[in-house]
């Protein structure tokens, strides 16, 4: 079956894809964050900057141009289409390691208040850093991850009162 997504650069841009486009575009990965496409005869480098794994949004830096990249695929078109933009993991007190990977930083402490998409955390994962975000707006109950340590997936970092 065939996939679609919605990309929105800058907040201000949206473009459709079906994964076939995605599948058929010509780029070839020169490390894990950086990229070389070639479109309508022109040359991009493109390096990933920064992704917030559970937002879907990457800031990428296309020749010397810095962009920030939302995607979203056919659910969350659907849930966005329903009106359930505040979804069920809005409601998740436990902030879990979406990958395998290592703590390069912890950005909060116990019994500090959080706003919903405050940096908790920046996990390093296939040499890039992922940001973990507040998924809501909350108090720090426990944290269970040191920097430094390595982390499996699923693995319970965060907890919010």
């Amino acid at each position: 079956m065939a996939q679609n997504f919605k990309v929105t650069v800058d907040n201000s841009f949206e473009y459709d894809f079906k994964d076939s486009e995605v599948k058929n575009l010509d780029v070839l990965k020169l490390s894990e964050s950086k990229f070389h496409a070639i479109h309508n005869n022109k040359s991009f480098n493109i390096e990933l900057e920064k992704s917030d794994f559970y937002n879907k949004e990457y800031i990428v830096r296309v020749n010397s141009n810095k962009f920030t990249v939302k995607i979203s695929n056919q659910l969350d078109l659907l849930i966005k289409k329903m009106g359930f933009t505040v979804g069920a993991s809005k409601k998740s007190n436990d902030i879990k390691s979406p990958m395998p990977g290592l703590i390069l930083s912890i950005n909060v402490e116990k019994g500090q208040k959080v706003a919903e998409g405050e940096t908790l955390l920046i996990l390093e994962a296939m040499k890039m850093e992922n940001t973990i975000s507040s998924p809501k707006e909350g108090v720090v109950k426990s944290i269970h991850v040191k920097k430094g340590e390595t982390v499996e997936k699923s693995e319970l970092m965060i907890e919010l009162e």
